[in-house]
C-alpha cells in the first residue's frame, strides 16, 4: 500500500509539473507558425502579382510558326483510286480518304544476329515522299482526286473543281498541268484527262498535279470569262481582299500553284482564232528554256507574259512555267490534243519522271519576235494560207469582202516568217488581228537551259495585296506598230 501510494503521488506530481511547460510552449509555437506562414505567403502573393502581367504579354505564335506546326500535324491520307473510273458528284465533293497513320510503337531491341557472309551491295531504291495538298496527304505510289473550291466566288454555290494527283513511288519534281483558265478553251481539258489517266504511280518519279478546269464558272457558261465578266488570267497571283476574280486567283495560287516545281498552262486561240501548237515562255529564264526543250518538235515563241497571267505570276515566284497554245476555242481539235499530249509525255521523260520516250521529227525553230497582221476593212475574211505555213514579205494572206458593196481588200504579209496563229473565216471589224506571224530568233538571244529539280519548300509570294493594280499589260515600252488591245493580243 505504501508503494502504491508513493507511485500514484509521483505520477500526479509529474503530470501537473508538465502542464505549464506545454501551456507555455503552445502560444510561442503558434506565433512562430503564423510568422512562418506569413513570410511564406507574402512572397507567393508578390510573385503572383508579378506573374499576372507576364501572362498578358505572352507572345503569340507567328503565321510561319503556325504553318510549320500544321505541317507536322497528321492529315487524312488520300486513298489511291483509278482516275479513269467514273465517279458520282458526291464522290467528287468527299473523295475517299484513310485515317492518319498512327505512330508506330518502338520495338524492343533484339539481340544482334551473327554477321552473314558479305554479298555484293545493291543500291537501295529511293522512296517517294507524301504530298500535302488541299487538306489531305497523298502517300507515294498513289493516284487520287481532290476537290478545290475557292474561298470567294461570285455565285452563291460554286461547284468543286477536281484536282487530279498522281504521286509517284520514287522522288522527283512536281509538275502541274492546268487547263481552262478560260472556260471556253476545251482542248486543254481533254489533254489533261489523257495525260493524267495514263500515268502509273508505281513507276512515276515525282508527282503530277492535273487541273482540267480551273475556271468552272466560265466552263458552265461556255464563256472565256468569269460570271462577273472578268478574265481570271489577268488577276494572278490574286488578292484575298480584292475582286471576286482576284480572290479566286489567290485561292488557286496558294492552295495549288505553290506546291509545283514547274507548270504547263494549256490554252487555245481566243475570239475565233486558232493557233499552231506552240510553246510560249520567257526565253531569258534558263529553267523556262529547259522546259521548252523538253516538248520535242514544238514551235517555241518568246514571250514574258502579261502581268496578271498565271505564267507571269508563277515565274515571278520562282516556278518555271510555259504556256502551250493549241487550236481554237469552243471546239475539240484531235490534232491539237494529240500533239499536246505527246509533248507533255515527252517533257515527263526529259524531266526523268517516266521512262517512256516519244519519237519526234526535226526540231521546230524558235521565234523570238512575232507580229500581228490586221484587217484594214470590215467584212467577211477568207484566208489563203494555213497554220504553220512559211510566208514571205508581200505574200497574200487573205481577203476581206464587204457583203453589202462587194468591195474586196487584200491582206498581204509585211514580214518573212511563219503563220503561228490566224483568224477563222468569219465577220471581222476594221483592225481585227487576223494573222500572227513568227520571226525566227538568233540563237545568241536564247539563254542556256537549266535543270528543273524538286524543291523542299513551296514558293512564297511576299506581296499579297494590290494585284488588281497593274494586272493589265502595259504597252508604253513597245513600238507603236506592236501596241495591241489586250482583247486582241491572243496572249495566253
Amino acid at each position: 500500500m505504501v508503494c502504491r501510494s508513493l507511485s500514484l503521488s509521483l505520477l500526479l506530481s509529474l503530470s501537473f509539473s508538465a502542464l505549464p511547460v506545454f501551456a507555455e510552449e503552445s502560444p510561442q509555437d503558434a506565433q512562430a507558425t503564423n510568422e512562418v506562414a506569413t513570410e511564406e505567403s507574402a512572397p507567393a502573393s508578390q510573385e503572383s502579382i508579378e506573374q499576372e502581367p507576364a501572362q498578358e504579354e505572352r507572345p503569340v505564335a507567328s503565321p510561319m510558326q503556325t504553318d510549320a506546326a500544321a505541317d507536322t500535324e497528321p492529315m487524312p491520307q488520300a486513298k489511291s483510286i483509278e482516275l479513269d473510273k467514273p465517279v458520282s458528284e458526291q464522290e467528287l465533293i468527299t473523295p475517299p480518304q484513310e485515317k492518319p497513320a498512327e505512330p508506330e510503337e518502338k520495338e524492343k531491341p533484339q539481340p544482334k544476329p551473327q554477321p552473314a557472309p558479305a554479298e555484293p551491295e545493291v543500291a537501295p531504291k529511293l522512296e517517294g515522299r507524301p504530298l500535302r495538298l488541299l487538306g489531305a496527304e497523298v502517300p507515294p505510289a498513289t493516284a487520287t482526286r481532290l476537290p478545290w473550291s475557292p474561298s470567294q466566288h461570285f455565285e452563291g454555290v460554286y461547284s468543286a473543281t477536281p484536282i487530279l494527283v498522281v504521286n509517284g513511288a520514287e522522288p522527283g519534281p512536281t509538275l502541274c498541268i492546268t487547263a481552262a483558265i478560260h472556260g471556253d478553251e476545251l482542248n486543254g481539258i481533254e489533254t489533261v484527262r489523257r495525260v493524267m489517266y495514263n500515268l502509273n504511280p508505281e513507276t512515276l518519279k515525282g508527282a503530277v498535279i492535273g487541273v482540267p478546269i480551273v475556271n468552272m464558272q466560265g466552263f458552265h457558261r461556255s464563256s472565256r470569262y468569269l460570271t462577273d465578266r472578268r478574265d481570271l488570267n489577268r488577276h494572278f497571283p490574286g488578292d484575298r481582299n480584292g475582286s471576286s476574280a482576284s480572290r479566286i486567283a489567290r485561292s488557286f495560287f496558294d492552295e495549288v500553284v505553290v506546291h509545283c516545281n514547274a507548270i504547263v498552262d494549256l490554252h487555245t486561240g481566243s475570239f475565233y482564232r486558232t493557233n499552231l501548237p506552240q510553246l510560249r515562255g520567257d526565253l531569258t529564264d534558263p529553267k523556262v528554256v529547259k522546259l521548252t526543250k523538253g516538248f520535242g518538235s514544238t514551235v517555241v515563241l518568246h514571250s514574258d507574259g502579261a502581268k496578271g497571267t498565271l505564267r507571269h505570276a508563277a515565274v515571278a515566284a520562282g516556278i518555271p512555267t510555259v504556256t502551250l497554245e493549241a487550236g481554237a476555242p469552243m471546239v475539240l481539235d484531235e490534232l491539237s490534243v494529240s500533239h499536246s499530249v505527246k509533248g507533255i509525255r515527252t517533257l515527263l521523260n526529259q524531266l526523268g519522271m517516266v521512262s517512256k520516250f516519244r519519237l519526234w521529227g526535226e526540231p521546230e525553230p524558235v521565234y523570238y519576235n512575232s507580229t500581228w497582221q490586221r484587217a484594214t476593212n470590215g467584212g467577211i475574211i477568207f484566208s489563203k494560207v494555213q497554220l504553220g505555213e512559211f510566208v514571205s514579205k508581200g505574200d497574200l494572206l487573205g481577203t476581206v469582202t464587204n457583203p453589202i458593196t462587194n468591195v474586196r481588200n487584200e491582206i498581204r504579209s509585211q514580214y518573212n516568217g511563219r503563220i503561228l496563229g490566224m483568224a477563222m473565216n468569219q465577220v471581222v471589224q476594221p483592225g481585227f488581228a487576223a494573222y500572227h506571224i513568227g520571226i525566227e530568233a538568233p540563237q545568241e538571244q536564247i539563254s542556256p537551259p537549266e535543270e528543273v529539280v524538286a524543291e523542299d519548300t513551296p514558293a512564297v509570294i511576299e506581296n499579297d495585296a494590290g494585284s488588281d493594280n497593274g494586272t493589265r499589260e502595259t504597252t508604253e515600252d513597245k513600238p507603236a506598230d506592236q501596241q495591241t488591245p489586250a482583247s486582241e493580243s491572243d496572249e495566253d
